[in-house]
Formats: C-alpha cells, structure tokens, sequence
C-alpha cells in the first residue's frame, strides 16, 4: 500500500477520530494534519509494522498526548475555553444540549482519560489495543477508563442535583 491509498481509505476514520479526541473541528484538522506530515516522513517504517493503521492510530494519540506539553498550541489556540451550556426549555433541542454537555465533562477529563474514552466507546478497541496504542499495560487501561468513568459519573450525579 503507497502513501496514497492509505490516506485515500483512512484519512477520514482518523479525522473523526481526531474530532472525538479533541472535541473541535478545526484542531482535529490540525492534528490530522501534523499527524500525516510525520506519517508519510516516516512512512517506510509505518509499512514495516504489522497493522500500519494501528501504528498511525498511536502516532496521532501520542501527537494528541503531547500537544499539552508543546508551546505551538498556546500559540495556534485563538479561542477561549468552550462556553458552559446555556439552559434550555425541554424542546427538539434537548438533546443537542444534553451533547453538549458530555462534550463539555470530556474536555475537563485529562487528556489521557478521554483518549481511552474515545478508544474504547468510539472506536471500540479491546483493552490490549487500547494499551498498544497508548504504549501501556492493560491493566494501566483499566485502570484510566475507570477513573475517567468515575469522573463523569460525579459530573452527572453533580449536574442532576
């Protein structure tokens, strides 16, 4: 498989991939973006692993991972934090709400909680991927998950009283 055709039949996952990470359009653009530069720089050892989507995969959560310790993301970042959630009368919008809502309980959760979020209950991927892909052991996994679950278990029991 060239460059070419892997970004022609994977660039699309991964960008949706980069938007549940992310939770912003415009940076999951970038981060695909900065993904695929070092991607294809390196692109002979993508092709030497044994599931090359896998390799990408790790290589734009480790790049998601990172940004927060990078200055660059200061410097590209011109918007302020999201807005908290305005209430809204019970209508067709509810539910656009309630969205807005666990997206903003995921932004707060650090950035490796919701990577294995996002892997685990978007992309679906067993705990042994998970680990694969965020370069720890599978009870490390679990343990994140848990903690993650925990916390927006607290958000939701917090925002119902």
């Amino acid at each position: 498989m060239t460059y070419e055709e892997f970004v022609d039949s994977r660039l699309t996952a991964l960008l949706r991939y980069a938007v549940m990470l992310t939770g912003d359009s415009h940076l999951a653009q970038d981060l695909v973006q900065e993904t695929m530069v070092r991607v294809q720089l390196n692109w002979r050892r993508v092709t030497r692993a044994d599931a090359p989507e896998q390799y990408v995969r790790r290589m734009l959560t480790n790049q998601y991972l990172d940004w927060q310790r990078g200055s660059w993301v200061r410097r590209v970042l011109l918007r302020a934090e999201p807005e908290e959630a305005v209430a809204v009368h019970a209508d067709h919008a509810e539910a656009t709400v309630d969205r807005d809502q666990v997206w903003s309980w995921l932004a707060r959760l650090p950035r490796r909680q919701r990577a294995a979020l996002v892997l685990r209950y978007y992309e679906d991927l067993p705990d042994a991927e998970i680990a694969a892909v965020l370069g720890c052991a599978v009870g490390t996994v679990r343990s994140i998950i848990s903690r993650a679950l925990a916390t927006l278990r607290a958000e939701f029991v917090g925002a119902g009283t």
